[in-house]
């Protein structure tokens, strides 16, 4: 259009560039959480999903599903018999001939104090001897494991605010525990788990792959960053100030780090580790984007491809045989050639007057990096210890939002710190098939589970 026009070819350029910047002030409006990394909750007045069709499945539980079903037990803990009414049956004479069955599922909260009675004995002297109290019993009347498990359970992983458990405490159990304790109890924890913390470290600066990822938390009112690292056993967060490499090298693990690194290409990370593999579920976002404003078939094309691919991948165990892998490259590359004609450069060839980089397009940039990253963003189909996305690192920092959400904020970077060491120890157990009561129980009795590598190896069993 502008060829055919009469303007100066000193205002093309400048022309051209006013056009994408208004592309892209009308794509920013357009974004949403279908096309890019917004959470649903930004959407604003977000549509009615349409209703579907029926399914034609009855309603209820199919056939040859994995159920789970309240079952009665073999031992229960009360047993109250009913005996037959006699005087409403016809006269004659009866005999015993067993039970019926049937069992109810109750819970009773109570609390249960312990004395410990060390014993004294004298000589004939007078001279008195006093039996050892245990080594956690130091005080004339005190908080035991379990009292200390269950609030760290609900402040750190429930997240629930100080003064609701202490209404929780007073209301269930009859117990006045102050805001104080209850802080002293998650400062307890984070202390006991610094051992387990450095194991954590090192176990995933060794492992052959690692997701990463960081979002946004408020700490006094300051913004601030909390990083994790994690695998499919291990996790891992770290608060800073900073979100870059400051922040990365502080935190001691990427450093060493020789395997596949996992992220959504924040750029600092590709200073960190010989291998990359990019999250596809960002890729998705951002296709269904230049599909959807900027009308680009090859983008439409491209997250159909990889969506196959991904299915391909799973049926065929993790893993694509050598001649799979170059077929599927070969049709990756042809999307990516036809979107080069499909979305080519905004400004011609001719020298700008302006200096500096030429202005691309949202879509253009993303064409570019697919390219470019090509070996990255396919790796999930060469390595079956690569996952599709990043969504590893993403679950394990969501909850961190719900907290923010809670609370508004952390009070301090101690708090913040707590949180990440404790949190990062349940989610950990929770990978290692350790529940989180069962997991705090083993801390405050001194202990940790056994597949934490720690000087003391030994774990309890603490019932669930």
């Amino acid at each position: 259009m502008l060829n055919n026009s009469n303007v100066p070819n000193k205002y093309k350029n400048v022309i051209l560039q006013l056009i994408v910047i208004v592309q892209e002030l009308s794509g920013k409006k357009n974004l949403n959480s279908r096309n890019s990394s917004k959470p649903p909750s930004q959407d604003g007045d977000r549509p009615r999903k349409e209703k579907t069709g029926s399914s034609g499945r009855k309603p209820g539980g199919q056939k040859k599903r994995t159920g789970v079903q309240l079952k009665p037990v073999g031992k229960p803990d009360k047993i109250e018999q009913i005996k037959v009414d006699k005087s409403k049956l016809p006269i004659g004479d009866y005999e015993d001939a067993g039970f019926r069955k049937r069992q109810v599922f109750d819970i009773v909260t109570r609390l249960v104090v312990t004395e410990y009675q060390a014993q004294i004995i004298k000589d004939s002297k007078g001279k008195r001897f006093f039996a050892e109290f245990p080594e956690h019993v130091t005080r004339p009347a005190q908080y035991g494991s379990s009292v200390k498990a269950c609030s760290v359970y609900m402040s750190q992983f429930q997240m629930t605010p100080y003064k609701r458990m202490e209404n929780f405490f007073h209301d269930q159990m009859d117990l006045n525990i102050s805001a104080g304790s209850l802080f002293k109890f998650n400062k307890e924890a984070y202390t006991a788990l610094e051992e387990f913390e450095t194991t954590a470290k090192e176990r995933l600066a060794s492992s052959s792959r690692i997701n990463v990822d960081e979002t946004g938390i408020n700490i006094n009112a300051k913004r601030h960053w909390l990083h994790t690292v994690c695998n499919d056993k291990w996790t891992y967060f770290y608060p800073h100030l900073k979100r870059g490499c400051v922040a990365i090298d502080e935190m001691g693990i990427l450093a060493k780090f020789k395997g596949i690194l996992c992220h959504d290409h924040w750029k600092p990370y590709y200073r960190y580790g010989p291998l990359h593999s990019l999250c596809n579920a960002h890729h998705l976002r951002e296709l269904q984007w230049a599909s959807d404003e900027d009308n680009q078939a090859w983008a439409a094309e491209m997250a159909q491809f990889l969506v196959k691919l991904n299915k391909k991948v799973k049926s065929a165990g993790g893993e694509l045989s050598n001649k799979s892998q170059l077929y599927y490259r070969k049709k990756y590359r042809r999307i990516i050639n036809d979107g080069l004609k499909e979305c080519p450069l905004s400004v011609p060839k001719e020298k700008s007057a302006k200096r500096g980089r030429i202005k691309k397009s949202k879509s253009r940039n993303l064409l570019e990096r697919l390219m470019k990253y090509e070996s990255d963003v396919l790796r999930f189909m060469t390595n079956k210890c690569v996952p599709f996305t990043n969504n590893l690192a993403e679950n394990d920092l969501r909850m961190t939002k719900v907290q923010q959400k809670i609370s508004g904020c952390f009070r301090s970077e101690d708090g913040a710190f707590i949180f990440c060491r404790i949190r990062a120890y349940l989610i950990t157990c929770r990978k290692n098939n350790v529940s989180p009561k069962k997991a705090l129980l083993f801390l405050f009795n001194g202990k940790l589970p056994s597949f934490v590598n720690c000087q003391d190896k030994s774990s309890g069993d603490f019932g669930e």
